[in-house]
């Protein structure tokens, strides 16, 4: 279950049959981890998708629980970033920046739009209800949250991260604020928690071999999203946290 960070956009082939604004990647994390394992495997992930998508539906998708039933022995997620506005402010204030820096027209660039406290608090109580949620349907699944890797360096920028030093830094807490709500969630629906912004640490968009992309992107490309190398790096450490 879980967003663009577990469906994968901008990673073809794509899913056959999945709703094309998913960008639901036969390489993602999930769909890595079931080959590996020879698991069979319902993936429900969509680019875009909220808590409110897993847990009550989305226009025409039902919500995402609903794939989950008593059979179910592994649930994987990744989900919250667009509750906060995560990505897509990171999207927009680099568009703003760079246009800015180049002389280009901003007029093609969004104006971010940063989550008050209350937007964390509501996202805080509905990753504990989907732990919930899954525990009601599938007492006997293990569930792993997995977190969304690290995309900015700890301090700085780079050229592929075009960014007002106050909004990276801002983007930063952001991405504090999901990583700790996320482990808490793990915490309190005794769920696993898989620490991908750590594994993740030296892999970001700045790195010597990074596992994200940069901004801008090329055609077909998600900015500011993991390419294989990161997925592949996922699903590995899913893997080694599994039984054998």
């Amino acid at each position: 279950m879980g967003s663009s960070f577990a469906a994968g956009p901008g990673l073809p082939p794509y899913v056959p049959d999945a709703p094309a604004r998913c960008g639901r990647s036969a390489g993602n994390y999930a769909q890595q981890l079931a080959a590996k394992r020879g698991l069979a495997l319902t993936d429900v992930t969509c680019s875009g998708a909220t808590t409110g998508a897993v847990l009550e539906g989305w226009a025409e998708l039902p919500a995402q629980v609903t794939a989950i039933d008593a059979d179910t022995r592994l649930v994987t997620v990744t989900i919250g970033g667009n509750d906060v506005g995560y990505i897509g402010n990171m999207i927009s204030a680099s568009c703003l920046t760079l246009a800015r820096n180049t002389g280009s027209g901003t007029e093609k660039c969004r104006t971010p739009s940063w989550a008050e406290e209350e937007k964390f608090q509501q996202l805080a109580a509905a990753l504990i209800r989907i732990g919930t949620a899954v525990r009601e349907r599938a007492p006997n699944a293990l569930l792993i949250f997995v977190e969304y890797p690290a995309i900015l360096p700890p301090t700085g920028t780079c050229a592929a991260t075009p960014l007002d030093p106050a909004d990276a830094d801002r983007l930063r807490e952001v991405e504090r604020r999901l990583r700790d709500l996320t482990g808490l969630a793990a915490k309190q629906s005794g769920a696993l928690l898989l620490p991908a912004a750590k594994l993740s640490l030296d892999h970001g968009v700045c790195g010597a071999e990074p596992w994200m992309e940069g901004f801008p992107v090329s055609a077909g490309k998600a900015p500011y999203h993991p390419n294989m190398a990161g997925m592949s790096a996922v699903a590995v450490a899913l893997d080694g946290m599994l039984p054998r």
